[in-house]
């Protein structure tokens, strides 16, 4: 019997799946080609590699994006306006932030991670303080900040952090807002 036409949203859908359960690691072509209904071969063929799939599936960019809408409005309250919205991210982008983080140190995943750091969060906020160097170690600050306050939440789980969800917000929305004053 031959196999369905292989959609590469299916393949996609399957890859993030997999790589959400079990890590970049944990998870073959095979298993991704396996839960799609589709030959190796397809999985392949469709994205490249499983590093492009990867990163495909992943979609890094959706956190980019929630970081890009923090931007609008006033730069004075760009601190607050981060931190709730990172607290608010949604279920899938904690899974995906915790699988971009676990599969960082992999080949070919690492200088695309560093990339996507770059153009979407560095550069968007350095344009929106003006550019220039001191605008650029603005951005670099603060997106360290939010990403620290990521890992603390999301790898290392720590509860006690985001007891106080108003109290995290305003204090961490502070450290923010200091990174780019």
């Amino acid at each position: 019997m031959a196999r369905p036409a292989a959609d590469p949203g299916a393949i996609a859908a399957a890859a993030a799946r997999l790589f959400l359960e079990r890590g970049y690691a944990g998870t073959t072509v095979r298993d991704i080609a396996a839960l799609a209904d589709v030959d190796p071969a397809v999985v392949i063929r469709r994205f490249g590699s499983k590093e492009a799939l990867f990163l495909d599936a992943m979609r890094p960019g959706a956190l980019a994006a929630a970081w890009r809408r923090t931007l609008e409005g006033p730069l004075d309250g760009f601190g607050a306006r981060c931190a709730e919205a990172l607290l608010d991210a949604r279920g899938d982008t904690r899974g995906v932030f915790l699988a971009l983080l676990r599969a960082s140190d992999a080949e070919g995943i690492g200088s695309q991670l560093r990339r996507a750091h770059e153009e979407g969060f560095v550069a968007p906020l350095r344009e929106r303080l003006g550019g220039g160097a001191d605008a650029d170690l603005k951005a670099r600050l603060a997106a360290a900040a939010a990403g620290g306050m990521l890992y603390a939440l999301w790898a290392v789980g720590d509860e006690r952090l985001a007891a106080d969800r108003d109290a995290l917000i305003a204090r961490y929305g502070a450290v923010l807002q200091a990174a780019i004053a």
